[in-house]
């Protein structure tokens, strides 16, 4: 059947085999998420006692609704568009458009890096104008329909051309550094390569909030009282390396709620979303919807969350994860190397002979080339994570806060319309983070074993 193929075509049917066998399969696990929301009518018996019927029907009809608009972005634009855009050499096509914008507004065309800058920048416009129907279907019609969607049209413009240009003033000079690495790094060139974005990383990680964030929500310091007083203390116990506490005004944006702490060096920040908060962390004198009165967690359900979060740093979660992801990138630049002057690989979407532009050749290998690679390490990372969470969770417990956690684990899903049933597979391939009920029980058999 393949003999008579050339080298290119041979790839590109490769390539579009690997995406839609992967595509398939997870149409099949979702498709089986949407039997469990469509069958499952009652309320779990480990939780009759803290979540309604009417909650648990909620989050059932949202979890359905954005299951199956996630079927329909499957369908349209991993496999209908992205389809499309490989038999018809679209990537060739933008970067030929690309050599001639480059022309006239002054560049060089004949300089790679200046014709790279232009195609990030065209690439990223597409790419922008084709998410935004689903973006603004995804905000507008089904969060706002489940009641989480704060954004006002004006807000969600505006953060939408912020993303943009903040996107281009961090990626430009990224993508002229990498391309002229390689041009200029010789036969080990990846090694400089890998150096330079492992660098830049862990720049941006330490810069993003303290500059970058602030750029897309508000943030305030935690007003003084109880709550400051008891993380101070927690993170003295834990000598954990507190700067400063901060609420960010995530209501503005989204009902949801969230709680992480930043910073790699030095005093770390803890950041709290006023969501996570009893009514929001407000002042007294401010008004709340009647639907979000009550909403949020008390002051030690605060705690144990945060207590769950300071595990992660006290294990090492952090350190760890960078580590494997400074591990993958090596060995992605090390492929790259490898095979970024293989023809075929060019030829497969779009590109006549001998024209081989680095950051298409790096795109192809990372997208498409390492697929199967990247799907079995993503999965290999979603078993970790899951494996950290429940250290993380076991750190809590053993400060004392199983009860408190397992109360915020449920209000927090409760409050975010998270439903508590899952099919073991979906589960496994798509969460980072174990089930509530898992979680749950887990905590259980921990807060057991410490009497």
């Amino acid at each position: 059947m393949f003999e008579n193929l050339s080298k290119s075509e041979l790839t590109l049917y490769s390539i579009l085999i690997f995406l839609f066998l992967e595509n398939m399969v997870n149409l099949y696990l979702t498709r089986r998420q949407i039997y469990i929301y469509e069958s499952s009518k009652n309320v779990p018996e480990e939780l009759r006692d803290v979540m309604k019927k009417e909650t648990f029907e909620k989050a059932r009809l949202y979890g359905l609704d954005k299951a199956n608009f996630e079927v329909f972005k499957l369908l349209v634009c991993d496999i209908g568009i992205a389809t499309i855009e490989l038999y018809s050499g679209f990537v060739a096509l933008i970067w030929s458009r690309a050599l001639d914008v480059t022309g006239k507004v002054g560049m060089n065309p004949g300089n790679e890096i200046h014709v790279s800058i232009v195609f990030l920048i065209l690439i990223n416009l597409i790419g922008t104008f084709k998410d935004m129907p689903f973006k603004i279907y995804g905000t507008f019609i089904l969060e706002e329909k489940h009641g989480f969607n704060k954004q006002t049209p004006g807000f969600f413009v505006k953060d939408q051309i912020k993303s943009f240009l903040v996107g281009q003033v961090l990626s430009i000079p990224i993508v002229a550094a990498i391309v002229y690495i390689v041009q200029i790094g010789g036969d080990y060139f990846f090694i400089w390569l890998w150096a330079f974005v492992g660098i830049v990383s862990l720049v941006l990680i330490t810069i993003y909030p303290v500059y970058i964030a602030p750029l897309f929500d508000k943030f305030r310091p935690l007003e003084d009282g109880e709550l400051k007083t008891s993380i101070e203390q927690l993170a003295a116990t834990l000598k954990f390396p507190l700067g400063k506490l901060f609420v960010v005004e995530g209501s503005k944006r989204s009902a949801h709620s969230n709680a992480y702490f930043t910073g790699l060096f030095g005093a770390k920040r803890i950041v709290l979303f006023d969501t996570l908060l009893l009514n929001k962390g407000l002042p007294d004198d401010s008004t709340l919807a009647e639907d979000e009165k009550g909403k949020g967690c008390e002051n030690k359900e605060v705690l144990a969350v945060l207590a769950h979060e300071l595990g992660h740093w006290k294990l090492g979660h952090i350190r760890k994860n960078i580590v494997i992801m400074q591990v993958q990138m090596f060995l992605i630049f090390m492929v790259f190397s490898q095979l970024f002057k293989y023809s075929p690989l060019y030829q497969a979407v779009g590109f006549s002979p001998n024209v081989q532009p680095i950051l298409i050749g790096f795109l192809v290998i990372v997208m498409y080339v390492l697929a199967p690679y990247n799907t079995l390490i993503n999965f290999a990372m979603t078993i970790l994570s899951r494996r950290f969470e429940y250290q993380a969770d076991d750190f809590a417990n053993g400060l004392g806060y199983s009860k408190e956690l397992g109360k915020a684990l449920v209000k927090l899903h409760i409050d975010n319309l998270g439903f508590p049933v899952y099919d073991w597979m979906y589960s496994a391939w798509n969460h980072s983070h174990p089930t509530l009920l898992q979680r749950l029980e887990r905590l259980k058999n921990g807060e057991k074993k410490d009497r």
